[in-house]
């Protein structure tokens, strides 16, 4: 008889990413802090897993290579070649022409995360964030499908006000939603916890509007308690975050994802920010058509 869990062997039959993705979003409550890290490392940097080898994983996640073989492990592969494999999966068909833009941007694109880069040089500091971003626009402009941004526009569109919650690296991004839906014509506030009133904030918003969360890998605990009051007061929570195992996904009614540059411990908003000004625009436009 078999010893395996019976997640074990349902995630034998992940034979594509997407499968991967819904098991991992099963399973991320009962996975070791460490290995749930690694999954989400995973899912924000699928290319760097299809690509690269162990070793260089092991540095550019900042984990052994033992918990990358123990993660393939507990998702039912025999070991990291497997797993490799739905990774490289995902790159064939559509995807292949990505890979190859991928490989054309050169070296630096390998040195992202401060592997090997000169920070004693802002030249090469400048061109690695220039090639990480280059290559975030480009995952961006592939990963965001037609049908969830139309959903999240139409939301956002026929919404009487949005309310803005971002903290920390994404209140900037946050910040420029504010001032660009307040441009539109579109109603906009932020819930900044002035005064200590975050729940206040939360509570004069009406039926009719809608709640923006905005939230990247440290995932601040502010941004989620705002979601979390929203959704217990059945207000409806819109959200932009970078990977389907983030906490504000299970409370929002639609979901957008960004996978961010990044340079060590430095984000680049430039792909958020793409992300933003399409969406203002196009809410922008249907304003318009609707005054």
């Amino acid at each position: 008889m078999s010893s395996k869990r019976p997640d074990i062997e349902a995630a034998e039959l992940a034979i594509d990413f997407a499968k991967l993705v819904d098991i991992l979003v099963e399973r991320q409550s009962s996975l070791p802090k460490r290995l749930r890290e690694f999954a989400q490392f995973c899912l924000n940097n699928p290319e760097d897993i299809a690509m690269y080898n162990i070793v260089s994983l092991s540095q550019l996640a900042g984990v052994p290579a033992a918990t990358i073989t123990r993660f393939a492990k507990e998702m039912g592969f025999a070991g990291f070649t497997e797993l490799q494999a739905v990774f490289r999966q995902r790159l064939i068909g559509p995807r292949m022409t990505y890979a190859d833009r991928i490989k054309a941007l050169g070296d630096a694109s390998a040195q992202r995360d401060g592997v090997n880069v000169d920070l004693e040089h802002p030249r090469a500091i400048l061109d690695t964030f220039f090639q990480t971003g280059v290559d975030s626009l480009l995952r961006l402009r592939d990963d965001v499908q037609e049908q969830p941004l139309e959903a999240f526009i139409d939301c956002l569109a026929g919404a009487a006000a949005v309310h803005i919650a971002a903290a920390r690296g994404a209140y900037g991004v946050g910040a420029y939603c504010f001032y660009g839906f307040s441009k539109t014509g579109k109603r906009a506030h932020m819930i900044d916890n002035l005064g200590a009133m975050r729940e206040q904030q939360v509570g004069a918003i009406r039926n009719d509007e809608v709640v923006l969360v905005l939230t990247f890998d440290d995932y601040s605990a502010e941004t989620v308690d705002v979601a979390t009051m929203a959704v217990q007061q059945n207000k409806t929570v819109i959200a932009i975050t970078d990977n389907e195992l983030s906490p504000v996904v299970k409370l929002a009614k639609h979901v957008l994802y960004v996978k961010e540059a990044r340079l060590g411990h430095f984000r680049s908003q430039v792909p958020a920010l793409v992300l933003c000004q399409s969406i203002i625009v196009s809410v922008g436009q249907r304003q318009d058509g609707v005054n």
